[in-house]
């Protein structure tokens, strides 16, 4: 009850800080937005389970070990290929970006040494330029590559095909306007987009590549199945946040604790390889760089802040304004997240509605407004003089022009001079961050230009977010909480009086809170920022922020990936149901609509009419008994429905089953065929023309419908369908009445089914198991049993071991159980005469030793 209370007024909290004044809950137009209504505006559940059909049977008996070996090989060559990918496109964007903001700043600084408002010029157009360059192409050619991708790549990966999210031309738009959106200064990072970038890599290795821009490979084609392209898709955002940071660890749990809503250990192995793989590639590339064969800042741009000479250790009196730098990283990480919200929803509800045109203006007079205070900041900032350096520091006071470091000489009068707030300005971002997190840099900023780059950079970020560019919030967030872990840095080194206090450990501290107050993450994000920092002694610190953080937070909203998931419509399955579900049951969640279903031979001319009145996208097949009782047979999807009508070949004059389908090569379809191309619509009613004699044909469905589909009791509740849903990735589940008898019992002795090659005495403490079932499908097969006889359809379990000296068979006869004792001799001739003949039972209790049981009552041991 005191949970329930405290749920409830967690709750409140949340609607309190959430109330939007004047709010419209219209369709969200935005760029890579999706509407919350009507059915979403196309967007579909993925068919995550695997759909075992005949088709699909007979594929997977005629492949042997050989292929399961080779299937196996194939997906770990396709975990180093997307390694690979996502690793060079990475290597491009940063030195990409890099040189860019090379030449603007070195450019900027020759021209300021002659005439400051030309050289403000010159970089307001610099930045326009790229701006531009960046918001064109995503207006024009890849309206799915705005935004950082992760609330996207998030929903694919629990069950939801957006369209257009994983295209090539996505691709191309994300790694061009990453790098005209971060190089031209926005406030912006592209570490949110290489997580989409590497899912698109996967996803078009998955497909073989693009058929629409002929770049697509034959032998690539290997993966059909949604399931087999989602852990494609996994690895990819695995090693985007890996090729991001510089984090392959952190890149494998950013994947398990944000972005997948199912996993399992082998996909883990691939993805720490691909992991593993982008930090080799990486590492390659920065000493490529090393050697001066990237042009400007040498380093390539790849984020590794070393603190290690940082602050070594820290007294039991730090803990509390380390603790006051986790409640405010929860509390400006809160704020963030619903002024993008606030930002966001103004957009669609009056800017973004008006065309491209306005997002243009929009991105454009954004840029302008960023250039305009990191140029004009800094003009009104009083120079400092440079402090006395220690003998053996590398630091130099005033840097360089044109090259990366601490203390720029910008506006000052003498030479022996920096500007703190230019320092921050005028710097790759990854650069600026550098900076705060700098060891022994002690009073390098004050209070004041900190507090003056918190304010602003915090307004432009949260203006920012929501553009049409790609944007990514982990570096913005990381400058805005390093800036106010600074300042409480600075406020406890006045206060201790201590020497060994760092600044610049604070700092980190600060952008670890910040992003657990935003985003909410926790084990991933702790090990990304323990990785890009190189010092492990920091690491009980980080956990004591992020979870102070993490939890101011909670009591206000949820993380900015699952406000923005919430925001673009999609229809995100979470972790855990809501409170109400736990007093629901299936039947009430199913409604009061009547189940449309389709009988298991269908005229074609029906069969489109129902396509054509709904949108549904699985139907129930129901056939009948010999009393006429309707029975569930399975579950036929509209996709493979359509397949058939285009194709044409299921097609026959009776409306009688055809039974000759269980003979071999009866099915001709081969599985492949009723695959849906990845971020397709797939096969439409509309493309399918058939002639009026087409449609008064027939087809049976029994071939082709999945004969196992997910089924819950109507009084199951609605807590554990949504945990089916959730932890299986199901599209559709039926709900029937409660069973009126038991056929069975699985229990976990049955599902431990050992190697045929085992000795005698594990085989006699083993049950009668899943391996009975096997021997009694392939007898049936070889002796062509027909599904029509009444005995062979009550056989159960056929168990055709050795067991001591007797054999067990168990089966059922007019709704009884019966466990049957057979002699190892008579044993063959008994199976003969049961299965062709259909002996009746009275011959069999005269020929064998059996009781009425129930199917518990079996010993499994006994014999």
């Amino acid at each position: 009850m005191l949970s329930n209370h405290f749920e409830n007024g967690m709750d409140m909290a949340r609607l309190a800080w959430s109330r939007l004044p004047h709010s419209e809950d219209g369709e969200l137009d935005g760029v890579g937005l999706l509407s919350t209504s009507s059915n979403r505006n196309g967007v579909e559940s993925l068919d995550y389970e695997v759909i075992e059909n005949y088709a699909y049977r007979e594929e997977q008996a005629q492949r042997g070990k050989f292929f399961v070996g080779y299937n196996v090989a194939v997906k770990w060559f396709f975990a180093l290929l997307i390694g690979i990918g996502t690793g060079l496109a990475a290597v491009f964007i940063n030195i990409s970006v890099e040189n860019f903001a090379g030449w603007k700043f070195a450019l900027t600084f020759n021209i300021i040494q002659k005439s400051y408002l030309a050289g403000f010029l010159m970089y307001i157009l610099i930045n326009l330029a790229l701006v531009f360059s960046s918001v064109y192409i995503i207006t024009h050619f890849a309206p799915a590559a705005a935004g950082s991708g992760i609330p996207e790549i998030k929903g694919y990966l629990n069950g939801i095909d957006i369209p257009g999210i994983l295209l090539f031309r996505t691709l191309i738009g994300k790694i061009f306007g990453s790098i005209g959106s971060v190089g031209g200064g926005l406030a912006l990072g592209k570490e949110g987009p290489l997580v989409h970038t590497g899912a698109c890599i996967a996803s078009l290795l998955g497909q073989g590549g693009s058929t629409k821009y002929h770049l697509s490979s034959r032998w690539l084609q290997f993966f059909k199945s949604d399931r087999d392209r989602r852990d494609l898709v996994t690895c990819g955002c695995a090693a985007g946040v890996a090729a991001a940071f510089r984090a392959p660890v952190g890149g494998v749990l950013f994947a398990l604790e944000e972005v997948t809503s199912w996993w399992r250990s082998q996909l883990m192995w691939r993805v720490f390889f691909t992991s593993a793989v982008v930090a080799v590639v990486v590492r390659v590339a920065m000493g490529w760089c090393k050697s001066g064969n990237c042009g400007h800042f040498g380093g390539g741009g790849f984020i590794i802040w070393d603190i290690s000479d940082g602050q070594e250790d820290y007294s039991f009196e730090e803990l509390l304004p380390m603790a006051v730098i986790g409640i405010i990283g929860g509390l400006l990480g809160a704020l963030f997240n619903q002024l993008t919200i606030y930002v966001t929803r103004w957009r669609r509800n009056y800017l973004h509605k008006k065309g491209n045109r306005v997002k243009i203006y929009e991105a454009c007079l954004i840029s302008v407004l960023t250039s305009v205070i990191s140029f004009g900041l800094p003009l009104l900032r009083n120079c400092s003089p440079c402090p006395d350096s220690d003998p053996g520091s590398e630091i130099e006071c005033p840097r360089a022009p044109g090259v990366d470091g601490n203390y720029v000489n910008f506006y000052c009068g003498k030479d022996k001079e920096y500007n703190d707030l230019a320092t921050i300005f005028f710097n790759t971002q990854d650069d600026a961050i550098r900076n705060l997190f700098s060891a022994k840099t002690i009073h390098e900023f004050s209070a004041k230009s900190l507090l003056t780059f918190l304010v602003m950079f915090y307004t432009l970020a949260v203006v920012t977010f929501g553009t049409a560019v790609p944007a990514g919030q982990f570096v913005p967030g990381i400058m805005i909480g390093s800036t106010y872990g600074r300042l409480v840095g600075i406020f406890t080194v006045n206060h201790y009086k201590k020497l060994n206090i760092d600044e610049g450990t604070y700092a980190l501290l600060g952008a670890a809170s910040f992003l657990g107050g935003s985003m909410r993450m926790t084990v991933s994000l702790c090990v990304i920022m323990v990785e890009i920092t190189n010092n492990l002694k920091l690491l009980p610190l980080i956990m004591l922020v992020l979870l102070i953080s993490k939890a101011v937070g909670d009591v206000f909203n949820e993380g900015l990936y699952d406000e923005q998931t919430r925001l673009r419509g999609i229809p995100l399955l979470e972790s855990r149901p809501k409170y109400v579900m736990r007093k629901m049951t299936a039947r009430e969640a199913c409604g009061n609509q009547k189940v449309l279903s389709l009988p298991r031979v269908v005229k074609v001319a029906d069969a489109v009419s129902i396509l054509r009145s709904n949108k549904h996208n699985g139907f129930p097949v129901v056939d009948h008994t010999r009393d006429g009782e309707p029975l569930v047979i399975g579950l036929m999807l509209r996709s493979h429905l359509l397949v058939l009508l285009q194709s044409k070949i299921g097609f026959q004059h009776s409306p009688l089953p055809s039974h000759s389908r269980s003979g071999s090569g009866a099915i001709r379809h081969n599985f492949s065929e009723f695959a849906k191309p990845v971020s397709s619509k797939g096969i439409s009613i509309d493309d399918i023309y058939l002639s009026s004699e087409d449609l008064e044909m027939y087809i049976d469905l029994a071939p082709f419908l999945n004969p196992s589909p997910y089924v819950v009791p109507e009084d199951m509740s609605l807590t554990k369908v949504y945990n089916l849903f959730r932890q299986l990735g199901l599209r559709h589940i039926f709900v029937v009445p409660r069973a009126s008898r038991v056929i069975g019992v699985i229990t976990r002795k049955d599902l431990l089914i050992e190697e045929e090659s085992e000795d005698s005495a594990t085989m006699e403490l083993q049950s009668t198991s899943v391996r009975g079932q096997r021997h009694k499908t392939r007898l049936l097969e070889e002796n062509g049993a027909d599904a029509e006889r009444p005995l062979l359809n009550g056989l159960l379990v056929q168990n055709q071991r050795y067991l001591k000296g007797s054999f067990i068979i168990v089966f059922r006869d007019n709704g009884r159980n019966y466990s049957c004792t057979l002699s190892n001799l008579s044993m063959l001739a008994h199976i003969f005469l049961f299965s062709h003949f259909g002996t009746s039972s009275k011959t069999c209790f005269n020929m064998w030793t059996c009781n009425e049981v129930t199917l518990g009552d079996v010993d499994h041991t006994k014999f």
